[in-house]
């Protein structure tokens, strides 16, 4: 009897254990799904506050400094800088109370002054005509024909973008300077030396080499996605090949050409590096002024002027912005044009002359991608007479063995370079792939939520140092409390802001692009969003994210103009910072850390990308 009340009380235990258990999971698997169906939301909130943290917060700082001096509210400052002729030319006449036809007149004038503003436009548009001269003939070359190693050479084309300002800076000196390659090769066949270094050619020239290949990227991508039938039904239709180009290929190649000279004109609108080290103080930028006067402590004047470049830069974004939203192109189920080959000796007269025209363009190219590059390598390796050495290099070891505490030595610098683009890399990755999510849903106002997300590509990095070091680095009164950030955290700050739009662009064609029948039958199914974009749509553009992440680390890399504000005085110089300290002294030792610059660079960017396959965006 004993044993057989045992048996049902056992049994009844069992099962209550069951039930228990089965309530447990039940009740983990009801936490699960509310804390995946609020996953996305809580991340794009936690990618706001970063974003006012680290970016507005810090820009909103700059802003108030303009319009706000000793406590008060006035537009003194900022009046004062848009009315004076130093900084914006011939157009301060409007705000002097005269009409469009004087400052024409004026503008049309022998003694026309562009200003300061009026100059960084000007140095902008034409670094955009030549960035576009020379990246349509390479996208031609890499849509149109094929020959051996263009799938590496298209790879190539993301390389100078991703390459350190500082270092190409260094590089140019090194191939353009009185005593450069360039000059070296002249004299060799008894020409004079070339004067390119303080001048705007050598602006433009460097300005090229990084924007070019962005241009040819994005134009590649776009000449690729023409539709092969299209062109045949208009020459079965009579066109010629001029007509048919004109009329189907033209109109779905040019908005990408458009797309590259906006970005290449907000990235040259804030250029720094390049022209501080190509241009001095005698060819300025606002970029460059904006620096100046902050290094003065004349805050007021530096955030006023800051503001005036941000509303420009800010108002070319936002144009492009909504014309990209207006121009998307699919690829999906287009037959491209087939590629012709490179092959000389079986062409005909008439195939032979475009042919030769891009030969003359591949020695325009290797001029203005290679020598810099080559010249900074072999500059680090000769000493001045000329002859073999490595004494660049053991300056560099002396210098870290025996430097003071105040010089800048070798290993702080590659150290912090690592630690900085490893830290932001995981700040700006999650903060990218939100931001692509977010903005790659179909909804009213995406077009300025894309704009204000993408900000931190039109705002300079010198108004992001400066927001930084005047807000979080000198530290803000809450509540009675003095909260500060040290300055090796807002180098990561500055440098996650750099960084992830990059991941944006790279993450969100791919997303745009999906097949949304995917992820609508899995919602369908029951998954919560977190879940469909975990499961289905990041493995599906896993390639663009390890990109993004690769593109991440490499801008941090090569950051210069935010860490040259926030690093000044401190022990947090990153390579760039020590490159710019160096070739203020001697070029050997700049071009020594140039070249650790290049292959710690490279070897991250490769190592990235390799875990994570083709890709093919921005």
């Amino acid at each position: 009897m004993s044993d057989g009340s045992r048996g049902p009380v056992g049994e009844e235990s069992r099962s209550g254990e069951h039930s228990d258990g089965g309530r447990v999971a039940a009740g983990w698997h009801r936490l699960r799904d509310r804390l995946e169906r609020r996953a996305l939301a809580t991340a794009s909130a936690a990618t706001v506050a970063v974003l006012l943290v680290v970016f507005y917060y810090p820009v909103g700082t700059v802003l108030v400094e303009s319009v706000v001096v000793n406590g008060a509210v006035t537009l003194a400052v900022f009046a004062e800088v848009v009315r004076d002729p130093f900084y914006t030319g011939e157009f301060a006449r409007l705000f002097a109370g005269e009409g469009p036809l004087a400052v024409a007149r004026a503008f049309l004038g022998p003694e026309r002054r562009l200003g300061i503003v009026g100059f960084t436009a000007y140095q902008a548009a034409l670094s955009t005509l030549v960035s576009v001269a020379l990246g349509v003939p390479g996208a031609y070359l890499l849509a149109r024909f094929e020959f051996p190693g263009r799938r590496t050479l298209r790879s190539l084309t993301i390389v100078p973008f991703v390459l350190p300002s500082i270092m190409v800076a260094v590089g140019f000196v090194a191939a353009f300077g009185r005593t450069g390659t360039l000059n070296t090769v002249l004299a060799a066949v008894g020409l004079g030396p070339v004067e390119l270094m303080f001048t705007l050619e050598a602006i433009l020239i460097a300005h090229a080499f990084y924007n070019a290949p962005l241009v040819a990227r994005v134009t590649t991508a776009a000449w690729e996605s023409v539709d092969a039938s299209a062109v045949e039904t208009a020459r079965s239709l009579g066109a010629g090949p001029f007509q048919a180009f004109r009329h189907v290929v033209a109109p779905q190649v040019y908005p990408a050409v458009l797309l590259g000279a906006a970005l290449t004109f907000v990235f040259t609108f804030g250029t720094f590096p390049i022209v501080l080290a190509l241009g001095g103080f005698e060819l300025a930028t606002v970029e460059v002024f904006v620096y100046r006067l902050a290094r003065d402590l004349n805050y007021a004047e530096a955030a006023a002027l800051a503001v005036l470049e941000l509303l420009i830069s800010l108002s070319v974004l936002a144009a492009y912005l909504r014309y990209e939203a207006s121009h998307t192109v699919t690829s999906r189920g287009v037959r491209p044009l087939p590629r012709r080959p490179l092959r000389l000796p079986e062409l005909t007269a008439r195939e032979l002359l475009p042919r030769l025209g891009l030969g003359v363009y591949a020695l325009v190219a290797a001029l203005v991608f290679l020598v810099p590059i080559a010249s900074m390598l072999f500059a680090s390796v000769t000493g001045g007479d000329g002859a073999l050495t490595l004494d660049h290099y053991r300056f560099l070891l002396e210098r870290q063995r025996t430097g003071a505490a105040f010089q800048v030595r070798p290993w702080p610098a590659v150290r912090n370079s690592l630690v900085f683009a490893a830290a932001s890399a995981l700040v700006a990755l999650p903060m990218g792939v939100v931001v692509a999510v977010v903005t790659t849903r179909r909804y009213r106002g995406r077009a300025l939520v894309g704009a204000v997300a993408m900000a931190p590509f039109a705002v300079s990095g010198i108004l992001v140092g400066l927001g930084l070091l005047r807000g979080l680095v000198f530290g803000v009164e809450i509540a009675g409390w003095r909260i500060a950030v040290a300055g090796s955290a807002a180098i990561v700050a500055a440098h996650a802001v750099a960084g992830y739009p990059f991941v944006v662009r790279t993450v969100a064609p791919g997303l745009e692009s999906l097949d949304r029948s995917l992820v609508e039958s899995a919602r369908a199914l029951g998954a919560s969003r977190a879940r469909v974009l975990r499961d289905v749509e990041l493995p599906l553009v896993w390639p663009g994210v390890v990109a993004g992440a690769a593109f991440a680390v490499a801008i941090s890399m090569g950051e210069f103009t935010a860490t040259v504000v926030l690093a000044t005085g401190a022990d947090a110089y990153t390579m760039p910072v020590a490159i710019e300290r160096f070739i203020g002294r001697r070029l050997g030792p700049a071009t020594a850390m140039g070249v650790v610059l290049l292959v710690v660079t490279g070897l991250s960017f490769v190592v990235i990308e390799r875990l994570g396959g083709e890709y093919d965006g921005i």
